[in-house]
């Protein structure tokens, strides 16, 4: 299998996630800062290092729809993203719902006491891992369900 990677695209981080060889879990890898919200080339190069690195064959982008399922500002900036990630890589990027993943993630942390400044250094690359973690087992979900129709 090769891997995947899940990304989590803010408007200052990206948090990154790169699965197993198996493709069961997501691992959080890093964190890509960015210094401003339209200068992408910094992050391209990065990513199309960790791409090379773990041999990446798909890409998932969290996708921050509203709560009530409407897209908004940030979802068109994801999807502006997205097409410049499949012109760069030319591997699929599918889109995933992100909604609460790094409210979430940020909970799981505070339950475990962590403190706060180590939660934000990296509440990005675990909501990555998160959306990542999400789309993996829905897709493990669906081929399970397809071969049990199938046999059963």
């Amino acid at each position: 299998m090769n891997r995947l990677m899940g990304l989590d695209y803010g408007s200052k981080t990206i948090g990154v996630a790169i699965s197993d060889l198996l493709g069961i879990t997501a691992q959080s890898v890093e964190v890509i800062r960015r210094e401003n919200d339209g200068v992408f080339k910094p992050v391209i190069k990065r990513l199309g290092e960790l791409i090379a690195e773990y041999e990446i064959a798909q890409i998932v982008l969290g996708y921050p729809k509203n709560m009530n399922n409407t897209i908004g500002e940030r979802c068109e900036k994801t999807e502006s993203f997205r097409a410049r990630l499949e012109k760069a890589f030319k591997l699929p990027v599918h889109l995933w719902d992100e909604r609460l993943s790094t409210v979430a993630v940020s909970r799981v942390m505070i339950e475990a006491d962590m403190r706060r400044d180590k939660r934000k250094m990296i509440v990005d690359k675990q909501a990555a891992a998160f959306i990542l973690q999400g789309y993996m087992d829905c897709i493990k979900h669906k081929l399970n369900r397809e071969n049990g129709e199938a046999n059963g």
